[in-house]
């Protein structure tokens, strides 16, 4: 066997092999006789037609099957003795079988050849959150956000308040546009924002009254309208007193009293931000090694992540993406997510190469035990059964390497804490 290798570009590699009679001759025989044994041909009883015979009805065919079965075999035999990295799956180009000889022609991609930019003068800023007491009592107020009732109030309505109106749709003249009655919308003032045209004109008005929001055009093409608002009712959220019977209800019965409540929605809130410190942080990172360093990166990959991106959004969807949603525009949107996702796994595989990263058993198990302790009804042996499996040990493996790369990473570069409040939410 005879192999030439040649670079098409930073990503991609052209395969020349060419095989010896004795190298591709049996296995051209042997799809000869299995064809013989298979193939019904008149005036011959089944598995006793001449070769010839066989070789005129099927040789292309056969060729065909000869040179994808062998071109696989000796694809693996030479992407190991010359260190390919193929990031694709290699495809059969051309196959020319003479008297002595096959060529074998293959092109795939490959993983490029490139170098780690010197990061040891990177500095990274951290979110530093400590959650205050003020913070738990805004959080305790949403909890019980979810188990108020909405009552209805005589007076003028409020920053927080629901209103229910009857809407009527006009032009800038004041006629009613066809079908553009609404009857019972709930505006809730909370999450309109304050300059919204109907946050400023509902603010402050009570059941009963009648307003005229003035919808303004964005364009200068477009109309001014108008819409005749009834007010119907203003209802405000009534809270329910927090006390212990309504602490064993919220936590199912995991919680019995309100101090107690306060101090599991901080350790909660503590656990929240410091995952999204750490997961920002890690964000920052992996950007500036994608930003400093331009790896062409090998469209089959990119192609890979790009899938998943697009499954990911119909999952998030219900499935399948909205009626009237173009799913090629939506990839042309997710593809520069997707070069980067792509980019920083081959900076990553980098980085491990590198620094002679693998991952033992041994790692496993300290996963598991970690993972243990944040869920004490787990006992560590079953997650490490769990994590040796072949259904999860890839997964795992390339969770655990991912941290020890970070690690890596954190060791090298300078991290600067910076106390945040937190972010306002509601």
């Amino acid at each position: 066997m005879q192999n030439t290798i040649t670079n098409v570009s930073d990503t991609e590699q052209k395969l020349e092999i060419v095989l010896s009679a004795d190298e591709f001759r049996p296995e051209t025989d042997s799809e000869l006789e299995n064809a013989r044994k298979n193939l019904e041909i008149k005036g011959f009883r089944k598995g006793h037609a001449p070769l010839g015979m066989i070789r005129k009805l099927m040789g292309p065919s056969i060729e065909a099957g000869v040179a994808e079965k062998l071109a696989s075999k000796y694809f693996l035999e030479i992407a190991d003795k010359e260190n390919i990295k193929p990031a694709s799956r290699a495809e059969l180009q051309d196959y020319t079988f003479q008297d002595d000889t096959l060529s074998i022609t293959l092109v795939y991609q490959i993983h490029p050849d490139f170098d780690i930019a010197d990061y040891s003068g990177y500095t990274f800023v951290q979110d530093i959150y400590t959650i205050t007491d003020e913070d738990v009592e805004k959080e305790i107020h949403l909890i019980l956000k979810a188990k108020g009732t909405l009552i209805p109030v005589d007076g003028p309505s409020e920053a927080d308040d629901t209103i229910i109106a009857d809407l009527e749709k006009m032009d800038a003249s004041g006629n009613l546009l066809d079908e553009q009655k609404t009857e019972n919308y709930h505006f809730n003032l909370e999450y309109l924002p304050e300059d919204n045209p109907f946050h400023t004109s509902l603010l402050g008005k009570k059941a009963g009254e009648n307003v005229n929001v003035v919808i303004e055009p964005e364009k200068e093409e477009e109309e001014t309208y108008h819409y005749a608002v009834t007010i119907k009712e203003v209802k405000r959220l009534e809270l329910p007193e927090l006390n212990d019977e309504l602490v064993k209800e919220i936590t199912q019965q995991k919680v019995e009293s309100v101090e107690d409540f306060r101090e599991d929605v901080r350790g909660q809130l503590e656990q929240h931000f410091s995952n999204k410190s750490e997961e920002d942080l890690l964000e920052a990172i992996s950007g500036k090694f994608i930003e400093d360093n331009p790896v062409p990166t090998p469209s089959a990959m990119v192609d890979s992540f790009e899938n998943m991106l697009l499954e990911n959004a119909k999952r998030q969807m219900g499935g399948n993406l909205p009626e009237g949603m173009d799913e090629s525009e939506l990839r042309v949107s997710i593809r520069p997510n997707a070069e980067k996702h792509a980019r920083w796994m081959l900076i990553s595989q980098k980085l491990a190469e590198k620094n002679n990263l693998e991952v033992t058993d041994d790692d496993i198990r300290a996963h598991a035990e970690k993972e243990a302790e944040k869920n004490p009804g787990i006992q560590v042996e079953d997650l490490v059964n769990t994590y040796m499996s072949t259904e999860f040990r890839d997964y795992i493996t390339d969770t655990v390497l991912k941290d020890k790369i970070y690690g890596i990473i954190k060791k090298t570069v300078t991290i600067e804490g910076e106390n945040k409040p937190l972010p306002k939410h509601r």
